[in-house]
């Protein structure tokens, strides 16, 4: 047996731990005696796929993840396309709904407003306290477009850190998945008997607020090398503990700042086709935006960043986006406006409120329309023809998830457009044949951007996630684009490489880390691109 002593730092003094050590084998005996690995990849997919419905799929994997990780990620990794609508969007979705009724094993902290005053007592439960890097957070207040869904939020941070290990090689051992169960307001769990959640309507604002201090500050100290992702908090708070938060640990916040660069990256490549195919300058794009929460305005506050790369400044770029919400266009003299909204709220409309879609679409002249609203179907034949019938190739982003909340399909984009349409939508739609070319929609994963900005923020041992390092996430994803992806008017790369797009991603971060002076890994400093790239390939943790 070879024991691997591995150096680290405390307190100013250096030490040596024991590496952990990979599993022993089974002894002679207690497998069958002709088990081979490969065959058993095959056999655990043909179980897989003799499940009809996708949420005793989910249940199937949920299992295999608990019995057999490596398995579980060999899978993941080799049938990518396949595996991640299941343990990600759409399928999670219907799993956090059912949460409380699928609940087979523990997976995950649990932290409740009972444990106010004695949180840190809970996070030291946590059995692999030293190897903690990463941890996605949800208080379960804004699952997807699914509502309050109190401690059944905690599917949505099982799956995110999945991919986190699928996608950027993130050690299994290395994450952990919160909920923060500050009750819920949606009456038929507080009704259900299988309910695994406190029985109560949600704490007030100012509990709430206590309790977030507390839990940051413990987390701080029980997990010194940790990055926190906030996930599906509720539109206010999701900007509220962010602005609170960012400037003083490593945390960022999926919904708002990853959702942005992620679309910000498809709209950079849209846009460029848009813009080729019209002749209109590129500082000249229009965005409309189709629901104005939490992802709404943080997406529109990262695309500004598209407007400023080409040499706009930011009241100008401003200018170039429009809000609507479920009132309306958003404009000053509308009144009674959301704080997280007042920042795109129109100085230079001041008529009668305008609450139909298509006249809102004659007023802008948008040249990209992006759905965030979990309103189903909202993007109607006749809105698709609109935006069609004024570009010659109209950018279409219907985010909202999961499917059954998407503003449209990818057939509608196409058939009402006439195959014009550069599309890109929050769950997977399927290629469309028209005319006798098949087109492919694009994806707006946040998949594709939040494993390998995780990976650059642990790293770099980062002190806090920049707006540099998230803008540079989102570049790095619309340069990764290989020449046959190009070819096919694909917006974004084939998930199939997401752990060569997340390595790219993570140099480009740990740069950006670098020049803002947040990292804390000098020796990174003085390896050169290609010095850098193999770092962090060898870092990368294989099943």
């Amino acid at each position: 047996m070879t024991i691997v002593l591995t150096p680290y730092w405390s307190n100013g003094v250096q030490k040596l731990k024991v590496a952990a050590q990979p599993a022993a084998p089974p002894k002679h005996g207690l497998v069958p005696p002709c088990l081979n690995a490969e065959i058993h990849a095959e056999r655990c997919l043909m179980q897989l796929r003799s499940k009809d419905k996708n949420l005793e799929k989910y249940i199937y994997l949920s299992h295999l993840k608990n019995e057999d990780p490596n398995m579980f990620y060999k899978l993941c990794l080799q049938h990518m396309a396949e595996i991640t609508p299941i343990i990600y969007t759409p399928t999670v979705g219907d799993a956090c709904l059912q949460f409380s009724h699928i609940y087979r094993r523990p997976e995950g902290l649990y932290v409740s407003f009972s444990d106010k005053g004695k949180i840190r007592n809970v996070l030291s439960n946590w059995p692999k306290i030293d190897e903690a890097r990463i941890s996605v957070v949800t208080d379960g207040s804004r699952i997807l477009g699914l509502g309050d869904l109190g401690v059944n939020g905690m599917g949505i941070s099982i799956g995110k850190l999945s991919l986190y290990v699928a996608g950027a090689g993130i050690r299994p051992e290395s994450t952990i998945p919160i909920c923060l169960d500050l009750g819920t307001n949606t009456q038929r769990y507080l009704d259900d008997p299988f309910y695994l959640g406190m029985r109560q309507k949600r704490v007030s604002d100012k509990e709430m607020e206590e309790f977030m201090d507390e839990f940051m500050h413990e987390m701080t100290t029980a997990f010194p090398k940790l990055m926190i992702q906030f996930e599906d908090f509720s539109t206010d708070n999701a900007f509220k503990y962010l602005d609170r938060y960012r400037n003083k640990y490593p945390l960022f916040n999926d919904d708002i700042q990853g959702t942005g660069a992620v679309v910000l990256s498809g709209f950079l490549n849209a846009a460029k086709l848009s813009s080729a195919a019209s002749g209109l300058p590129l500082t000249e794009h229009r965005i409309l935006f189709f629901g104005a929460g939490s992802a709404g305005v943080g997406v529109a506050s990262q695309l500004m960043s598209f407007f400023t790369l080409l040499g706009l400044s930011e009241e100008e770029a401003r200018r170039r986006i429009w809000l609507v919400d479920s009132q309306g266009l958003v404009y000053d003299t509308r009144g009674n406006l959301a704080e997280h909204k007042k920042f795109f709220s129109r100085d230079d409309y001041r008529g009668p409120p305008m609450t139909n879609l298509l006249d809102i679409i004659d007023y802008v002249r948008p040249t990209a329309l992006l759905g965030l609203s979990t309103i189903t179907g909202a993007f109607k034949p006749e809105v698709i023809q609109a935006m069609a019938s004024i570009n010659k190739r109209p950018i279409i982003f219907p985010l909202s998830n999961p499917v059954r909340l998407s503003e449209c399909s990818f057939a509608d984009a196409v058939e009402y457009t006439r195959g014009t349409v550069l599309f890109a939508s929050g769950s997977p739609f399927p290629e469309q044949q028209y005319q006798g070319k098949t087109l492919y929609p694009g994806q707006g994963n946040n998949m594709y951007i939040f494993p390998g900005l995780g990976l650059a923020a642990i790293l770099s041992r980062a002190s806090q996630i920049t707006d540099s390092m998230v803008e540079a996430s989102s570049l790095g994803l619309a340069n990764s684009l290989t020449e046959e992806e190009k070819a096919l008017g694909l917006l974004y790369p084939r998930i199939e490489r997401i752990r060569e797009i997340s390595a790219h991603l993570a140099k480009e971060v740990i740069r950006a880390a670098q020049k803002a002076g947040v990292d804390r890994s000098p020796d990174l400093r003085t390896m050169s691109d290609s010095e850098l790239s193999r770092f962090i390939t060898r870092k990368m943790w294989n099943p």
